[in-house]
Protein backbone atom coordinates (compact mmCIF):
# COMPACT_ATOMS: atom_id res chain seq x y z
CA UNK A 1 0.00 0.00 0.00
CA UNK A 2 1.41 3.01 -0.51
CA UNK A 3 2.61 5.72 1.38
CA UNK A 4 0.27 9.14 1.49
CA UNK A 5 1.57 12.50 3.22
CA UNK A 6 -0.92 12.00 5.85
CA UNK A 7 0.87 9.10 7.25
CA UNK A 8 3.62 11.73 8.12
CA UNK A 9 4.04 10.50 12.05
CA UNK A 10 7.52 10.35 12.36
CA UNK A 11 10.02 13.42 13.32
CA UNK A 12 13.68 13.97 13.33
CA UNK A 13 14.94 16.93 15.44
CA UNK A 14 18.62 18.82 14.00
CA UNK A 15 20.50 21.52 15.26
CA UNK A 16 21.57 24.03 12.83
CA UNK A 17 23.91 26.68 13.33
CA UNK A 18 22.37 30.38 11.83
CA UNK A 19 24.26 30.31 9.13
CA UNK A 20 23.64 26.99 7.68
CA UNK A 21 20.14 27.57 8.34
CA UNK A 22 19.90 30.48 6.27
CA UNK A 23 21.69 28.29 3.58
CA UNK A 24 19.10 25.71 3.51
CA UNK A 25 16.38 28.22 3.78
CA UNK A 26 17.70 30.49 0.95
CA UNK A 27 17.83 26.86 -1.14
CA UNK A 28 14.03 25.94 0.07
CA UNK A 29 12.93 29.27 -1.00
CA UNK A 30 14.81 29.30 -4.45
CA UNK A 31 12.82 25.65 -4.76
CA UNK A 32 9.13 25.39 -5.94
CA UNK A 33 8.20 23.16 -2.59
CA UNK A 34 5.59 25.17 -0.71
CA UNK A 35 6.72 23.80 2.59
CA UNK A 36 10.49 23.76 4.55
CA UNK A 37 9.40 20.22 5.69
CA UNK A 38 8.57 18.80 1.99
CA UNK A 39 12.02 20.34 0.94
CA UNK A 40 13.87 18.68 3.41
CA UNK A 41 12.17 15.15 3.04
CA UNK A 42 13.36 15.42 -0.68
CA UNK A 43 17.05 16.04 -0.28
CA UNK A 44 17.30 13.90 2.19
CA UNK A 45 15.61 11.41 -0.03
CA UNK A 46 17.48 11.83 -2.54
CA UNK A 47 14.52 13.13 -4.74
CA UNK A 48 14.54 15.76 -7.30
CA UNK A 49 13.95 19.53 -6.43
CA UNK A 50 12.79 21.59 -8.90
CA UNK A 51 14.93 24.76 -8.54
CA UNK A 52 12.46 28.28 -9.92
CA UNK A 53 14.87 30.20 -11.79
CA UNK A 54 14.64 34.03 -12.95
CA UNK A 55 15.23 35.26 -16.34
CA UNK A 56 16.41 38.81 -16.03
CA UNK A 57 15.45 39.47 -19.46
CA UNK A 58 12.28 38.75 -18.79
CA UNK A 59 11.85 40.45 -15.68
CA UNK A 60 12.82 43.21 -17.67
CA UNK A 61 10.24 42.45 -20.43
CA UNK A 62 7.43 42.68 -18.28
CA UNK A 63 8.27 45.68 -16.25
CA UNK A 64 8.58 47.52 -19.34
CA UNK A 65 5.09 45.95 -20.76
CA UNK A 66 3.31 47.02 -17.84
CA UNK A 67 4.68 50.64 -18.16
CA UNK A 68 3.81 50.32 -21.26
CA UNK A 69 0.04 48.89 -20.89
CA UNK A 70 -0.28 51.17 -18.14
CA UNK A 71 -0.15 54.18 -20.46
CA UNK A 72 -2.01 52.38 -23.15
CA UNK A 73 -4.89 52.63 -21.01
CA UNK A 74 -4.61 55.95 -19.61
CA UNK A 75 -4.86 56.82 -23.32
CA UNK A 76 -7.79 55.11 -24.24
CA UNK A 77 -9.64 55.49 -21.56
CA UNK A 78 -8.95 59.70 -22.64
CA UNK A 79 -9.91 58.78 -25.96
CA UNK A 80 -13.06 56.65 -25.44
CA UNK A 81 -14.16 60.67 -22.83
CA UNK A 82 -13.21 62.25 -26.31
CA UNK A 83 -15.73 60.39 -28.48
CA UNK A 84 -18.29 60.52 -25.43
CA UNK A 85 -17.69 64.43 -25.39
CA UNK A 86 -18.13 64.04 -29.16
CA UNK A 87 -21.91 62.79 -29.39
CA UNK A 88 -22.69 65.56 -26.88
CA UNK A 89 -21.33 68.86 -28.97
CA UNK A 90 -23.80 71.36 -29.64
CA UNK A 91 -21.45 73.50 -31.69
CA UNK A 92 -18.93 73.72 -34.48
CA UNK A 93 -16.09 75.51 -32.14
CA UNK A 94 -16.71 72.75 -29.72
CA UNK A 95 -16.15 70.26 -32.60
CA UNK A 96 -12.63 72.15 -33.60
CA UNK A 97 -11.60 72.23 -29.88
CA UNK A 98 -11.99 68.22 -29.85
CA UNK A 99 -10.46 67.43 -33.05
CA UNK A 100 -7.49 69.56 -31.97
CA UNK A 101 -7.49 67.30 -28.82
CA UNK A 102 -7.89 63.94 -30.49
CA UNK A 103 -5.03 64.55 -32.87
CA UNK A 104 -2.80 64.82 -29.73
CA UNK A 105 -4.11 61.83 -28.20
CA UNK A 106 -4.06 60.07 -31.60
CA UNK A 107 0.05 61.23 -31.74
CA UNK A 108 0.83 60.14 -28.09
CA UNK A 109 -0.90 56.85 -29.04
CA UNK A 110 0.62 56.58 -32.37
CA UNK A 111 4.25 56.91 -30.50
CA UNK A 112 3.64 54.37 -27.49
CA UNK A 113 2.70 51.63 -30.06
CA UNK A 114 5.70 52.15 -32.10
CA UNK A 115 7.32 52.35 -28.64
CA UNK A 116 6.18 48.57 -27.59
CA UNK A 117 7.05 47.22 -31.20
CA UNK A 118 10.70 48.70 -30.81
CA UNK A 119 10.85 47.45 -27.41
CA UNK A 120 9.19 43.55 -28.61
CA UNK A 121 12.15 43.84 -31.22
CA UNK A 122 14.71 44.01 -29.23
CA UNK A 123 14.14 41.82 -26.88
CA UNK A 124 13.34 39.14 -30.08
CA UNK A 125 16.56 39.94 -30.66
CA UNK A 126 18.24 39.50 -27.32
CA UNK A 127 16.37 36.39 -27.34
CA UNK A 128 17.38 35.03 -30.18
CA UNK A 129 21.16 35.52 -29.67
Amino acid sequence: MPESKNNLTKRIYIRLKQSDFNIIHKRFSSSSCKKLSEYARDVLLNKPVIIKQRNQSLDDFMTEMIKLRNELNRLGNNFNQSVKKLHTLDQITEFKTWLVLNEKDKKILMEKVNEIKSKISQFSEAWLR
